[in-house]
């Protein structure tokens, strides 16, 4: 066990080393370690992630390819890359590998992804993988449109019956509650005063030629 991990120490060293300044690469702990191959935001681009297991280099490291940045990567072309890896491994077993791993698909990288569409649909991720035990990104358009209120839904005739009992500004004109006083008393008992009443109405009616006289209702 102690050769094993000053033989990680010493390629750990090493790869730290090489790609020192290389911003493709990255170490993410110890054991762990990614090469970005493309450019950013490229539907061919890719990444690989390499983890050593505690008795590598004498077994093949692990091969992960569900990373996010490869959310887009259709299953036939990880499954490609990954298959290419593990047979390059398996030439290397006892000896450090990972630099020769991550450069060995440079070269067939765009043979590698030939079989990738330009517009893909996104790849659902495993994010044990990715060390993320609680996360949860939803699209709740559908669903929020769902909990909206339905609006009421007019005729043409209602939708113009409702426009002439306003301004056409959406205000009711002054007045609108008014009523016809001849038209009230003749529905509400104006026979109990009489010849008097229909008198008054009458003179009342008398003073607007133009039409009934309105008035506000107030009883």
């Amino acid at each position: 066990m102690a050769e094993i991990e000053e033989q990680q120490a010493d390629e750990r060293e090493a790869l730290l080393s090489i790609y020192d300044g290389d911003t493709n690469f990255k170490q993410i702990d110890a054991n762990t370690f990614q090469y970005k191959y493309g450019e950013d935001d490229h539907y061919k681009s890719f990444l690989v992630e390499i983890q050593w297991t505690p008795n590598y280099p004498n077994e093949i490291p692990k091969i992960n390819m569900d990373t996010f940045f490869n959310r887009n990567l259709v299953l036939d072309v990880k499954t490609k890359i990954k298959k290419v890896i593990a047979e390059e491994a398996e030439q290397w077993l006892g000896c450090g590998m990972t630099y020769t791993l991550f450069e060995c698909l440079k070269d067939q990288q765009d043979e590698l992804t030939s079989g990738q569409p330009e517009h893909a649909i996104t790849q659902s991720i495993d994010l044990d993988n990715l060390g993320v035990n609680a996360l949860k990104i939803s699209d709740n358009t559908e669903t929020n449109k769902k909990k909206e209120a339905k609006k009421e839904q007019l005729t043409k005739a209602q939708k113009r019956r409702q426009w002439e009992r306003t301004d056409h500004k959406g205000d009711k004109p002054r007045g609108w509650d008014w009523v016809d006083i001849v038209k009230h008393l003749s529905q509400t008992g104006g026979k109990d005063n009489g010849n008097n009443v229909s008198t008054s109405v009458s003179n009342n009616a008398s003073v607007n030629a133009e039409g009934a006289l309105l008035q506000p209702l107030n009883i």
